[in-house]
């Protein structure tokens, strides 16, 4: 089996499938960022790198055929934190270069079988949904049947509130969905059980800088009571420390979606920033997945802030894996 992962950044999507049983005898990765590519290379030393998504011709670079595009192409131009502007950033029109490919090979007559993308929830409305609505039309233009769902990575066992659409396409009208909804809707108290059991294996890394033992931090948030109490085992976003707007700075029990800046804390017996071994985690990697890349055959130690930003821009390895079990049925 053969896969492209654009937009791969440490792995994601190829570990995650990984761990839902797939062997590929061909993986091709596109990545920018050369730290982020370092990581790839270490831990997949048999993927073809293949660079620029926009530089790429199928003809000249890529295999014959392709059984699985993946990729989660950039979110900044739709995220409600980032300015939203959409199409009309240069990063939100990437997504017609994954078009460019599905059309080479629907034009050779040998179609992709099965494509999966991740971004932001905000691409659901942004634009008052004109922007879904064109990603959807270019696909099913192209040939797809397509299904999507807005995936919460708390509900996958992980103590992470990271809301992000899924969206697989398929060849042919199979009659029914053939991946989505995924997994069936829990109790509160079994959800937070889950949390909870996570939480605990989350918080055996290594703390930094305690402090006395305190019952709650009041935390400022654009409330009507003005602040939120954050309590031992629960998160803060310091992101943006001055905002007058914020509110949800705490995540009771669990983290807030991790982002590129890391300026997320946990209270245990006083505040500290999480750890890279904690994002790591957050994510469902294994606490060292990055913590090296290879570059020109050297094995090279990654920053705290390359760690940090890797983690903030990965999908987590847990969903991905989810949605590829239910792909499979689309494989046969």
């Amino acid at each position: 089996m053969r896969m492209l992962d654009l937009f791969s950044g440490i792995g994601g999507f190829h570990k995650g499938f990984e761990q839902a049983g797939y062997e590929f005898d061909w993986v091709g990765f596109s990545e920018i960022d050369k730290y982020a590519s370092a990581v790839y290379r270490h831990r997949f030393p048999k993927a073809v790198e293949i660079g620029d998504i926009t530089v790429i011709q199928p003809e000249r670079d890529l295999p014959d055929h392709i059984d699985i595009l993946c990729g989660g192409f950039p979110c900044q131009a739709f995220s409600v934190a980032g300015k939203r502007k959409g199409f009309n950033d240069t990063r939100g029109t990437l997504f017609f270069e994954i078009a460019r490919i599905l059309r080479y090979y629907r034009d050779i007559e040998k179609p992709i079988p099965c494509v999966v993308l991740e971004n932001v929830k905000g691409l659901l409305h942004h634009d008052s949904g004109r922007t879904f609505a064109t990603i959807y039309r270019v696909l099913t233009d192209i040939g797809y049947t397509v299904e999507c769902e807005l995936l919460n990575t708390r509900n996958f066992s992980i103590p992470q509130n990271r809301e992000r659409i899924y969206i697989v396409c398929y060849l042919g009208d199979r009659g029914r969905p053939q991946v989505f909804p995924i997994g069936e809707s829990s109790s509160q108290d079994n959800q937070t059980q889950r949390i909870g059991d996570h939480t605990r294996t989350i918080t055996t890394a290594h703390s930094h800088g305690t402090a006395k033992h305190m019952s709650y931090v009041k935390i400022p948030e654009a409330t009507k009571q003005g602040y939120a109490e954050a309590k031992e085992g629960d998160s803060i976003n310091l992101s943006v420390p001055n905002s007058k707007t914020r509110r949800g700075r705490v995540g009771k029990g669990e983290a807030q979606t991790l982002d590129t800046g890391m300026q997320q804390y946990t209270i245990q017996s006083g505040i500290r920033r999480l750890t890279p071994i904690e994002t790591c985690r957050l994510q469902g990697f294994p606490d060292d997945w990055n913590a090296y890349g290879e570059f020109d055959g050297k094995v090279v130690e990654m920053s705290d802030t390359q760690r940090y930003k890797q983690c903030g821009n990965a999908v987590t390895v847990d969903v991905v894996q989810a949605v590829a079990q239910k792909v499979k049925r689309l494989m046969k």
